[in-house]
């Protein structure tokens, strides 16, 4: 039944863009009717998450295909399941969005394509976490792959957006190669197009492979560091609800990948899970400092991104540390840490993603030093933004919190035991979270703060609006999700134990995690708040308006406020050995000092400074050998004889 279920909201999704094809294209009925289609994909896929949660299906779908080595092999697990509810259910909310922010009307060249490809990005990222096969799998993964391509590069009449989708597509190529040559070393040890890892020996030369393979195949689709290259620019050039969607699901069928190859192997090699925490511990603090540096409220938001699915792989490291050392707690807390965090990044992720948009819908700018004061002219975005803030910086009561926890619990438990030396990674591990979440919170006063305290900087944000309801609505139902899943984190406890069940974890979250206390301290904490608030509210309402205090400046203006730039100057400068930041600092002297402006930005120290000057030295490489191209039959015979004589000699 979930099987059936399952593939039913594949195919509505698939599906849901075609009806505009044939329709007005200045009319609204093509993007009601997506929504629709949309929706219904969503009850279904979602329907069977909660089936297969309940009792997992022993066998699945399986159909001949007519595709060598393929077949229609379909099964909805506990892991399964834990990633088709949120690609379904946060898929629907980004269409609602999507009939405020990107209307028909006002888009009527991209609004049918966007709408199309659309869903099949959500049909392809619902089809390969069911698939059990190699080749259906991989199938998935392309059309995926090409229809979140299409999606990116929406507005492909920019110059911009066509550089970020050839990087994208460049990226998603690597990848896909090193999941081909993953699959092919799959079958040569097994005999098998099945996506299971089991019976090949984790230790051999060919488990070795594999799992480097699947960390940089479905690495790079994650966007974990150093391999994270195409995601910032993706992710601020796609319209919002795409980038919500990109953010909140797509990123993860990187992880989905990488649980699901982890999860065959029985006795993994102890440096599998050192390496997985390093990369994800360095992955989350650096991410966090790049996104400290920017500007761009999208591209801060991307390096998020990055910083999450660091502390996701931060987790997953933990279980397979915990496999291969034989403790089966640190397994439970490790995988229950990293999948309740895929579902909490999507959450609130998408929430900020989404207040983003309402920022750009009202505004028409995404720059930080060019909003502020947004508070009073958008105070339902303010509110919504300020939530997903919160829960990003895994503060209680919501819902980053609870998943923190549990990564905490288990790099704790490892720190305590003691043995051998592997615990000593998990002792710096710990550290290093606590690191991600204070420069979170930091980064999120500064993005709170420049956009929506303070008085505006530009006339745009000046004219600034609040959002419709369709933008509105969904970001309600994601606030609502991190509101319920901090306060009551028991009921995702059954989901979290069948995916771990997945893990050959039997052991019920309840026995390891005090669930109860936390939702007690939680609702303990939210009627604090709510007493202070109230207090606060009664003080203001009795007391007299009077002018701020400006310091003695008789004429105050928003160029005296912090700008984004002088908040982040000293984070940015303790991380410059990393982040590289390029700054123009003029030099005032005299008592009058004539007009000087200060300008700094953080580019991608990766892909500026490494992978683009060794592309473009590849280039000029080449170039050299073009001298080979004379034009001449005769030549070409003569470089084919050439290496036919080298072949037999090195013969």
């Amino acid at each position: 039944m979930s099987e059936a279920l399952a593939l039913a909201a594949c195919a509505l999704a698939a599906l849901s863009g075609m009806p505009g094809l044939f329709l007005p294209r200045e009319g609204r009925a093509g993007e009601r009717l997506a929504c629709a289609l949309i929706a219904t994909a969503d009850a279904a896929g979602v329907t069977a998450a909660v089936l297969a949660f309940a009792s997992p299906s022993p066998r699945g779908i399986s159909l001949p295909w007519a595709v060598p080595g393929g077949a229609l092999e379909v099964r909805v697990d506990g892991l399964s399941a834990m990633f088709l509810a949120q690609i379904f259910f946060i898929s629907a909310l980004g269409a609602v969005y999507g009939l405020g922010y990107w209307r028909q009307v006002e888009h009527p060249h991209n609004g049918r394509k966007l709408r199309l490809f659309y869903g099949l990005l959500t049909a392809a990222m619902g089809l390969l976490v069911v698939a059990r096969n190699a080749v259906l799998f991989l199938a998935g993964w392309e059309v995926m792959a090409l229809a979140a391509f299409l999606t990116i590069t929406t507005e492909d009449e920019k110059p911009a957006v066509r550089e970020v989708g050839y990087l994208y597509l460049v990226a998603t190529r690597l990848g896909t190669l090193c999941l081909f040559a993953l699959f092919a070393l799959l079958y040569g040890a097994t005999g098998r197009f099945d996506f299971d890892t089991r019976g090949v020996e984790a230790g051999g030369p060919v488990g070795t492979a594999i799992f480097l393979l699947a960390l940089a195949g479905f690495g790079i689709k994650a966007g974990l560091m150093p391999l994270h290259v195409w995601l910032p620019g993706a992710h601020g050039s796609a319209p919002t609800h795409v980038s919500a969607l990109m953010s909140g699901v797509l990123i993860k069928m990187g992880i989905y990948g990488l649980a699901r190859t982890a999860a065959g192997f029985a006795h993994p090699p102890l440096w599998w899970g050192g390496t997985l925490l390093s990369l994800g511990a360095v992955s989350a603090v650096l991410g966090v400092a790049f996104a400290i540096g920017q500007h761009d409220l999208k591209r801060l938001l991307a390096y998020h991104s990055v910083e999450n699915i660091g502390i996701i792989c931060m987790g997953l490291g933990l279980a397979l540390l915990g496999r291969a050392v034989g403790h089966p707690e640190l397994v439970l807390l490790g995988l229950a840490g990293a999948l309740l965090h895929v579902w909490n990044h999507g959450l609130f992720k998408a929430l900020l993603f989404l207040g983003a948009g309402s920022v750009i819908h009202g505004t028409g700018t995404r720059e930080l030093d060019r909003l502020g004061g947004l508070l009073k002219r958008m105070p339902a975005t303010a509110l919504l933004f300020l939530v997903g803030a919160v829960a990003i910086c895994g503060l209680p009561p919501l819902n980053g919190f609870v998943s923190e926890l549990f990564v905490y619990l288990g790099l704790f438990q490892a720190v305590a035991a003691r043995e051998g030396r592997w615990w000593i990674a998990t002792a710096f591990a710990a550290p290093a979270l606590a690191l991600v979440g204070a420069l979170a919170l930091a980064c999120f006063v500064k993005a709170f703060g420049a956009v929506f305290l303070g008085e505006p900087r530009s006339q745009d944000a000046l004219r600034a609006h609040e959002a419709p309801r369709t933008m509105l609505g969904p970001m309600i139902a994601l606030a609502a999700s991190c509101a319920c899943i901090g306060l009551a984190p028991a009921m995702v406890a059954p989901a979290l134990d069948s995916a771990a069940a997945s893990w050959g974890v039997r052991t019920p979250l309840a026995s390891a995690v005090p669930l109860e206390k936390i939702t007690l301290a939680a609702v303990l904490l939210l009627a604090a708040l709510a007493l202070a608030a109230a207090a606060l509210a009664s003080r203001v309402r009795g007391s007299s308006a009077a002018p701020t205090w400006d310091c003695g400046y008789a004429a105050p203006s928003a160029r005296m406020q912090y700008s984004s730039s002088s908040f982040a100057q000293m984070l940015v400068g303790l991380f410059a050995f990393a982040l590289r930041p390029r700054e123009h600092a003029p030099r005032l002297a005299g008592p009058f000092p004539a007009r000087a402006a200060y300008h700094g930005e953080v580019p991608d120290a990766i892909l500026d400074r490494l992978v683009l000057p060794s592309l473009r030295a590849a280039g000029r490489a080449f170039e050299a050998l073009r001298f080979i191209e004379r034009g001449n039959v005769q030549a070409y015979l003569g470089y084919i004889l050439l290496t036919l004589v080298l072949l037999l000699v090195w013969k």
